[in-house]
């Protein structure tokens, strides 16, 4: 009877200090995402019903319609870079205002970097079952798309002015000898070799480059789902190269007239956005909560309901033998 009690007192100790490490509220950390492939990551995130050459699913993605300013709808709403955006800054960036703008949050935070752990909870919905991705992306996909986020993301917003959006600084010098190198065969000396969609016109290099370099860079970093194209990953290219490269791609014949705005990055359209994207209705919003509040907690009310009841086990036992 003394060892069974000493027994349950040590296991009461040891899943204590356990519960103490980790505080109530804090789900354990996961180890940041291990193997994968980085670039099909990134065109995941491109593109995902590309890549994976599927029929997108029916309608609007649930999260889109909670937001009222973007007017986009269909396959698009369910791209990443429909809400995070081309620089990973959703709404903090270059979608901050016209008509990319949805109100939803970015991926890019230096500072404090999403952890394995919350980017799976949010591709499987744990996070919020609206933004459930495991029906279309398996877990191999899932981990390229998580090895992207976490190692892949590259932080522009000092070298790219958020108005003009010309390159700050870079060697337009070396912009052209690697463009000469690795891009004119296919796009041309002067980019208008090929000439692809964007937005639903005929566009240019030189066009794309002046009006959104920030898909510039993502697209010359690691390529175009769907397409054959020689990519600066691949070419071991930094960060500083792409730039280079948009540089001198800016100076590339466009189309546009000097005298012609370019898409403007001000004017906020008005109306209510709700940032994030929670669901309308109470009900849906009380479910989700729920949902992850169990999620986060579930793993520490396990330990300390398991804590519980050794304790009480412990104090019958007590009991009984002071009775006998």
């Amino acid at each position: 009877m003394r060892r069974v009690i000493f027994l349950c007192g040590f296991l009461a100790v040891v899943l204590l200090a356990v519960f103490l490490v980790q505080p109530l509220g804090s789900a354990a950390a996961l180890p940041p995402a291990q193997g994968g492939d980085l670039v099909r990551g990134a065109m995941l995130y491109d593109n995902w019903i590309a890549l994976l050459d599927v029929t997108p699913p029916e309608g609007n993605m649930p999260l889109w319609d909670t937001q009222t300013t973007s007017t986009r709808s269909g396959a698009d709403t369910w791209r990443c870079v429909s809400c995070h955006g081309w620089d990973y800054r959703g709404k903090d960036g270059a979608f901050s205002s016209g008509s990319n703008y949805t109100g939803f949050p970015g991926l890019f935070n230096k500072d404090a970097p999403l952890s394995a752990e919350t980017i799976n909870a949010a591709l499987t919905g744990k996070g919020n079952p609206q933004h459930d991705f495991s029906a279309y992306l398996d877990a191999a996909s899932q981990a390229d798309l998580a090895l992207f986020i976490q190692s892949g993301l590259t932080d522009d917003a000092q070298f790219i002015d958020l108005v003009s959006r010309k390159v700050i600084g870079g060697d337009q010098t070396k912009g052209k000898e690697l463009y000469d190198g690795s891009c004119s065969s296919c796009h041309g000396a002067d980019g208008q070799t090929l000439i692809f969609r964007y937005d639903s016109r005929d566009t240019s290099l030189g066009t794309l480059a002046i009006t959104d370099p920030w898909r510039f860079l993502h697209k010359t970093r690691f390529g175009t789902p769907g397409t054959e194209m020689t990519i600066g990953y691949d070419l071991g290219w930094s960060a500083q190269d792409g730039r280079d490269v948009l540089l001198y791609a800016q100076t590339f014949p466009s189309g546009l007239e000097d005298s012609q705005p370019q898409p403007a990055l001000s004017g906020r359209p008005t109306g209510e956005v709700v940032v994030g994207g929670p669901p309308k209705n109470t009900l849906s919003g009380i479910l989700t909560g729920l949902g992850a509040m169990i999620i986060g907690l579930g793993w520490n009310l396990l330990i300390f309901g398991f804590l519980i009841g050794l304790i009480l086990l412990l104090v019958w036992l007590i009991r009984s033998r002071k009775a006998s």
